[in-house]
């Protein structure tokens, strides 16, 4: 058994115990969102887990959720002041060593490491719920949005990497930031000349390419996750077969992989 392996013989008996605060911290969510008149839906795996199993994907250790950009945004002031003492909106501006543009609200009393985190930047890595941010997509081939989604997400990821001083980051700064802007510019134009009835995360958070008809998302419907009811999108059938192809269909073993590394659901009593 290599170290990944110890590791995750590590957490799992604490799995269940972070999907239950996962959920508790939904709850939350839904609160203020409810409160304030703010849409959100269950997204991904989440998503997924709510159709297939009525609540977790048995080995998924997080909870995706999705809204409209701006919601996110109006989401993101208000919470502030209206999380629980324990809980954290980590956003780049929460958090400056974060770069993504989600934002997650942080468990404060817990750790969960993932794969690719970094102990040289200091950052909050409690149990989280992600909030994926969604806006229009031009009504433009599937290939079309996926070469330019893809270009610039990875461009944008390449830029916000940790670099050391060195003559290929120079190199990598001035290829992929062109890269990024010619994507970008392309990107804005079909947006202004296009139809935009597709409904998506923004591209930088896009690199597969995946969107929705918009009629698939808007109106809002619910779903049963847990012992709850939450809102999900209108078709989550097609939704989910937008993401996953034939969803209905388990993994085999070898495929059921969590996200941590490490999880300690609880750090002080």
């Amino acid at each position: 058994m290599d170290y990944q392996e110890q590791l995750r013989a590590f957490s799992q008996p604490n799995l269940r115990v972070c999907q239950l605060r996962q959920l508790e911290i939904l709850k939350v969510i839904d609160g203020i969102c409810r409160k304030h008149g703010i849409s959100y839906w269950l997204d991904g795996g989440t998503l997924l887990g709510a159709v297939r199993h009525g609540g977790f994907i048995p080995w998924d250790d997080d909870i995706d959720i999705a809204m409209d950009y701006q919601d996110m945004k109006r989401f993101a002031r208000i919470a502030q002041g209206e999380l629980p003492d324990g809980l954290f909106l980590q956003t780049p501006t929460t958090d400056p060593n974060v770069k993504e543009q989600m934002v997650k609200i942080r468990d404060l009393n817990s750790l969960y490491i993932e794969k690719g985190d970094s102990f040289v930047n200091e950052y909050v890595k409690g149990i989280y719920v992600d909030i994926f941010p969604f806006e229009r997509h031009p009504d433009i081939p599937k290939s079309w949005t996926k070469r330019l989604a893809k270009g610039i997400t990875k461009s944008n990821s390449i830029l916000h990497h940790p670099h050391t001083y060195s003559l290929r980051a120079v190199a990598e700064f001035f290829w992929f930031g062109g890269q990024l802007l010619v994507y970008q510019a392309i990107w804005k134009m079909l947006s202004l000349c296009c139809r935009s009835t597709r409904y998506a995360n923004i591209p930088t958070m896009n690199g597969y390419g995946i969107t929705h008809d918009k009629a698939t998302v808007l109106p809002l419907s619910t779903v049963r996750f847990e012992d709850a009811e939450f809102p999900a999108p209108h078709d989550p059938d097609q939704y989910l077969r937008n993401i996953y192809g034939n969803y209905m269909e388990i993994p085999p073993v070898e495929k059921r992989h969590f996200h941590s590394v490490v999880i300690i659901p609880e750090l002080t009593k």
